[in-house]
């Protein structure tokens, strides 16, 4: 690979993936719409770090405006991440947006994609959402998808959209189903980052639900290597679940944050919101076979090095 195309590029995860590219000398072409989904001046950090590395180049539109000339031009692998994040936000009038930019932004992409000589490989960002509430054991690829958010529906949906253009045309797309993605630069909203901050502010921290629910948190850095190890490995229409270190309850990773910051946090519960799932653990053992993904992080050092950016960031 030499030419890269990340869309969602000064995201959470597309920030990390364009600096661990271009570590590596590969030229990226970065994609992102701003999108006002969380403050727009933590992008704009997220983009400071990347720096203005010359094999960089960064467009500040959304895709909608279909600069595919610009954009896809020698472009070997495409990384597709931009999205309208969140299940809470997804209901109501909203729904629309999240069509918009999770399905036809995804069809107009792979439309380009195809009409290139040499179409590149794509590899888009799924989620966990598509699952709903797990059952029993770990939840392979192979079961049902059963969505609780309209979120989640989106997601569902573009994963359908790119199978099409793989069974029509064959073009080459893998999609990675992430579960709860953590650690630096984590978006504002998210569960770490709010507990975090409130934490180090002395504020009540609000847990939605009763703290039981579970989850598989996968740190960034293991979410970046899935994104490599599927362009270099993924067959056309493969799917893949990209999970952490192990299944572990909120209440729990409360306690680990508690340690870090040797305080002891004052949690109020609040009703949980709709369309949030209770459970949600990765069978890895596919992305383990195909593509060689072993996730490097425990959740004990994500959560330390998380905090340590949340420090760095509010001194700087």
């Amino acid at each position: 690979m030499t030419k890269a195309l990340v869309t969602g590029c000064a995201g959470f995860i597309g920030s990390h993936l364009t600096q661990r590219l271009l570590s590596e000398g590969v030229t990226v072409i970065g994609v992102d719409g701003f999108l006002d989904n969380y403050d727009i001046a933590a992008k704009l950090r997220n983009l400071a770090e990347i720096g203005n590395h010359p094999a960089f180049t960064f467009h500040s539109t959304l895709l909608q405006a279909q600069r595919w000339k610009d954009w896809l031009e020698g472009v070997d692998v495409v990384y597709h991440l931009a999205a309208l994040p969140g299940v809470r936000n997804s209901w109501g009038a909203a729904f629309t947006d999240y069509i918009n930019h999770n399905v036809l932004a995804t069809q107009m992409l792979l439309e380009a994609c195809l009409q290139r000589p040499n179409p590149p490989a794509v590899v888009v960002s799924s989620s966990s959402s598509v699952y709903g509430t797990m059952q029993g054991t770990f939840t392979d690829e192979t079961a049902p998808l059963r969505p609780v958010s309209p979120y989640g529906v989106t997601k569902e949906s573009m994963e359908q959209i790119c199978q099409v253009y793989v069974k029509a045309y064959g073009l080459r797309v893998a999609m990675l189903r992430y579960f709860t993605v953590y650690g630096p630069r984590q978006r504002p909203d998210m569960a770490f980052h709010r507990f975090f901050r409130q934490m180090l502010k002395g504020d009540r921290v609000v847990v939605y639900g009763d703290g039981k629910q579970s989850r598989d948190f996968t740190y960034v850095s293991d979410a970046v290597e899935a994104n490599v190890l599927a362009a270099r490995h993924a067959a056309p229409g493969e799917i893949f679940n990209v999970g952490g270190d192990r299944e572990i309850k909120l209440l729990d990773v409360l306690a680990i944050m508690s340690g870090l910051l040797n305080t002891t946090p004052n949690i109020v519960f609040q009703q949980g919101p709709a369309g949030d799932s209770l459970r949600t653990c990765a069978d890895i053992q596919l992305a383990q076979t195909r593509l060689e993904y072993r996730p490097q992080v425990a959740i004990e050092d994500g959560l330390r090095l998380q905090l340590a950016d949340m420090r760095a960031q509010a001194k700087g």
